[in-house]
């Protein structure tokens, strides 16, 4: 049986929490992470010590070796999660770096595409900011989602840095991330956008194996939002490629399970077509802004 077939069928029949450790043949099986979600996290009103003037012209080239973003790759992940009636959905996320970019708060940030599919049904449509500072700090510094239902646009919203007020850029990744390093904050903006991630390093030197490689030296990122304690997404990631995994642990009822079953680079003329589809994905989210201001009856 094809490897990425078998691990797909593992991830879809799997509706356990991930155990430790890894399988006799020390390939496919989780390696969680013991949820350690603080009773008092940092306040996302620190913002990180987030400073515009840490970063230079070159803040959208982000070449965190944990984190790379070269325009033109496409990740894609695939495998499982429930919805909200606890009915499995197969899920998958494709991401690509786009060769676009974007100024925020006085920071240049490179645009990045992300989709998630749900039963082979687009969900949502979201561009993300990223920029890195001079020490090597990758930041997310807000985004732009549409959600869609039956391929129909049902809405989008935006928060940047700044926008609502108080929003708050975050970390997402460290430039040396290691295990013990504080809770930070992936990102903030107030209700009713109700975003405030957090997260921590919970192990490195880890062991894990998808369908594009094996890798010894992963790190794992445990993720959560204050506001739904115990609940814990777990992230793999690998030095030179990003992202290869996903899991939970605790109380997550979505129990979502991925792993990377793509990561190539496109040709120019997909590239082109990812970056017509997000200045199209663009200009919708500007269009209310081009319309002049509401004014009182008189």
């Amino acid at each position: 049986m094809p490897l990425l077939l078998a691990v797909l069928l593992v991830l879809v029949s799997c509706e356990s929490e991930p155990t430790n450790g890894s399988d006799a043949n020390g390939s496919v099986a989780e390696v969680a992470a013991s949820p350690s979600v603080d009773a008092s996290p940092v306040p996302s009103t620190e913002g990180n010590g987030f400073d515009p003037a840490n970063f230079d012209a070159d803040s959208a080239i982000v070449d965190n070796p944990w984190f790379p973003l070269e325009p033109g790759t496409h990740y894609v992940w695939e495998g499982r999660a429930f919805d909200d009636e606890g009915q499995r959905i197969v899920r998958r996320v494709e991401f690509v770096v786009t060769d676009l970019t974007k100024e925020i708060a006085g920071v240049r940030a490179v645009v990045g595409w992300d989709r998630d599919y749900n039963d082979d049904r687009l969900g949502e449509s979201e561009l993300i900011f990223y920029a890195q500072d001079e020490d090597g700090t990758v930041w997310h510094l807000g985004e732009y989602v549409e959600h869609w239902e039956e391929g129909e646009l049902d809405g989008g919203r935006l928060w940047v840095v700044g926008q609502p007020e108080g929003a708050k850029a975050g970390i997402a990744m460290h430039a040396e991330p290691a295990a013990g390093t504080p809770e930070y904050s992936q990102g903030f903006a107030p209700p009713p956008w109700f975003w405030d991630d957090h997260a921590r390093v919970s192990d490195v030197g880890v062991r894990t194996c998808v369908p594009v490689d094996c890798y010894d030296d992963a790190i794992v990122i445990e993720e959560f939002e204050p506001r739904f304690p115990g609940a814990v997404q777990l992230k793999y990631y690998a030095r030179g490629v990003g992202g290869v995994r996903i899991g939970w642990s605790g109380d997550d009822e979505e129990r979502e399970v991925m792993v990377l079953t793509r990561f190539h680079k496109l040709g120019p003329q997909a590239l082109a077509r990812v970056r017509s589809r997000v200045l199209e994905q663009e200009d919708r989210g500007l269009a209310y802004g081009r319309l002049p201001p509401a004014e009182p009856l008189t």
